[in-house]
């Protein structure tokens, strides 16, 4: 058995789970074990993207876990980055 955890946060909340799982579990099947997906009815397992220590995990219900691993669920984008930036930086020029 191998200790990972699975994280998910809000703005104004975060849940961390530790759990053991067998070493050839993949992030998928952890995330589904750890039922965080029941505390955050929110959480879309088939497409919300997820990372293994802020590293994007493109294959989740391929990749396997290594002792230690925190896998992170993250939430859909509100707003494309850049496109925040871009709109701050018109409105700085514009107030120039």
């Amino acid at each position: 058995m191998i200790r990972i955890e699975v994280a998910y946060a809000l703005p104004d909340e975060q849940k961390i789970i530790s759990l053991n799982v067998h070493p050839e579990t993949t992030v998928h099947e952890a995330i589904v074990q750890s039922k965080i997906h029941e505390l955050f009815p929110q959480i879309n397992l088939d497409t919300d993207p997820v990372g293994i220590f802020g590293k994007a995990v493109k294959t989740p219900k391929v990749t396997t876990l290594r002792e230690g691993d925190r896998i992170e669920v993250y939430r859909p984008l509100l707003a494309d980055p850049k496109e925040i930036r871009a709109r701050k930086a018109a409105e700085k020029a514009a107030s120039s």
